[in-house]
């Protein structure tokens, strides 16, 4: 259940991408904020990381006694991140921009194939570590993988408000033909 809740979450952010050409994801609402572009970019790196803390759980049983904090636990409770717009650590102001919008599709296809597989692992591993989030404590295996799921979710507020401002800023999008 989760592999296809995980990929129905990948294919919004799929079919988000279809209207937008380069220009479109680039622009930036305002100084230092994100494109959309900056915005995909950042989901698929944490993206990236949370599976290498996967990773480190499935690879032996260290930190297995060790809790994550009231807050993670709630928000894992709840399977979402609070409805707040949270302040990131100060590297975010670092994201970069993509090279294209088919690297961004070229990259969404393969996290689907990743999840599943990452799923399979999970599954079949004899331990049970944990490995420590920068802000919530140690996360084991299954709680990294919901993580980096309800993490795509907790974005589609913040593409919403950008796909707002480009619709301000340029228009309804009309696809040449």
């Amino acid at each position: 259940m989760r592999v296809k809740d995980y990929h129905h979450t990948i294919d919004i952010w799929l079919r988000s991408l279809e209207p937008y050409d380069i220009a479109r994801l680039l622009a930036q609402p305002g100084p230092g904020a994100w494109s959309l572009g900056q915005v995909y970019m950042h989901i698929l790196d944490e993206t990236e990381f949370y599976f290498s803390q996967i990773k480190v759980c499935l690879a032996s049983n260290d930190h297995a006694m060790e809790d994550c904090t009231s807050e993670a636990k709630a928000m894992l409770r709840n399977n979402a991140f609070p409805d707040a717009i949270l302040e990131g650590p100060p590297s975010n102001a670092f994201v970069r921009q993509p090279a294209s919008k088919q690297s961004l599709i070229d990259r969404l296809l393969q996290l689907k194939t990743i999840v599943a597989e990452t799923d399979l692992l999970i599954a079949q591993s004899l331990f049970h570590g944990k490995a420590k989030h920068p802000g919530l404590h140690y996360l084991c295996a299954e709680e990294w993988f919901q993580f980096s799921e309800m993490h795509f979710r907790h974005h589609l507020r913040q593409k919403a408000r950008i796909e707002s401002f480009l619709e301000r800023t340029f228009g309804k999008y009309e696809p040449q033909t």
